[in-house]
């Protein structure tokens, strides 16, 4: 490490600037990393063009849009819309992070080269949707002008630190979703793309979670008071969408993302890879930190249960009406 770090049981003397400098390194090593296991992919190749037709408007001969003209379930077309929606608001990603890491030297390229990998999901997602008509489009530019004009702020903008725990966990948690919205979707097509998007979510976190690591190394107490605050009031990025509470609760029962894979398959890979519950040799403000983690986790992990109870019942109780 080039720069000089402060005592590393200590909070005081870090700044974001500092982390940043004293983070280049890993960030050109794991960028360097990503570039060698990424592997490009065209989004039109995953699209089952064939199926296509003109909508009505300009084109006469136009077929308006219904619900059973797509194989895909009810439960998968709110969770693509959720997803799509979460993707398509790129730009302000984009602008945050590019503000907090900067455009220059590798974090600037990992910034640009991020965002390139990104955008293919939204395109190649739209254009399925479309194509497949697996969901109304009038509704679905509704929504995106409605989300997109209200834009973005993350609730860790304000902490380099704290975004990069984020997104450790952020890009995990849009992985799994893609990745069970293309196994509820009814459509093998659909699936295939999705476990494509997914790949590119999981190098992704990969990136950050690693990151997040050498942060770790360098500001045990401030990483794991950044980590305590984001997996506590963790939000997912799209929560501002119209309808997204519905949306969540309909996707918690089809198990697609719920507290019991908030829990299981989200944040307990990372914390546990990272051994976060673990680290010792903290100042009073990280023990603190990492004694309220976990604290939290378990908490979580009741409700996790007694989601999975309710959840359990629910399909008892839906099982017995097709019998009757």
């Amino acid at each position: 490490m080039t720069l000089t770090t402060p005592h590393l049981g200590s909070s005081e003397g870090w700044t974001d600037a500092r982390l940043l400098y004293a983070l280049e390194e890993v960030v050109e090593k794991e960028l360097n990393r990503h570039l060698k296991v990424a592997k490009d992919w065209m989004p039109h190749e995953y699209v089952p063009w064939s199926d296509g037709r003109n909508f009505p408007g300009f084109f006469e001969d136009g077929e308006a849009w219904e619900k059973g003209q797509s194989k895909v379930t009810d439960v998968g077309r709110i969770a693509l819309v959720v997803n799509l929606l979460t993707e398509d608001n790129l730009p302000s990603y984009h602008h945050e992070i590019a503000s907090l890491f900067g455009r220059d030297g590798a974090w600037g390229t990992w910034v640009h080269r991020w965002t390139a990998e990104e955008g293919r999901h939204g395109i190649v997602m739209r254009d399925y949707l479309l194509a497949s008509r697996a969901v109304d489009p009038d509704e679905l530019e509704r929504f995106r002008m409605a989300h997109m004009s209200e834009g973005f702020e993350s609730d860790n903008r304000h902490s380099m630190l704290h975004s990069v725990a984020y997104v450790a966990f952020q890009e995990l948690a849009t992985r799994i979703s893609h990745r069970n919205t293309g196994h509820q979707s009814g459509d093998p097509v659909c699936d295939r793309m999705l476990a494509r998007i997914a790949t590119d979510e999981n190098l992704h976190m990969v990136f950050y979670r690693n990151l997040l690591s050498a942060a770790f190394q360098i500001a045990p107490d401030l990483t794991m008071q950044a980590v305590r605050d984001v997996v506590v009031h963790f939000r997912m990025p799209g929560h501002g969408m119209p309808g997204f509470e519905r949306a969540a609760a309909q996707m918690a029962i089809g198990e697609i993302y719920n507290l019991r894979i908030h829990h299981d398959d989200v944040l307990q890979p990372v914390l546990r890879f990272l051994k976060v519950l673990d680290i010792d040799g903290l100042g009073p403000e990280g023990l603190k930190a990492q004694e309220e983690l976990g604290l939290y986790m378990g908490g979580l992990d009741a409700e996790a249960a007694k989601f999975d109870e309710r959840l359990a019942a629910r399909k008892a109780r839906m099982a017995a009406r097709a019998g009757s």
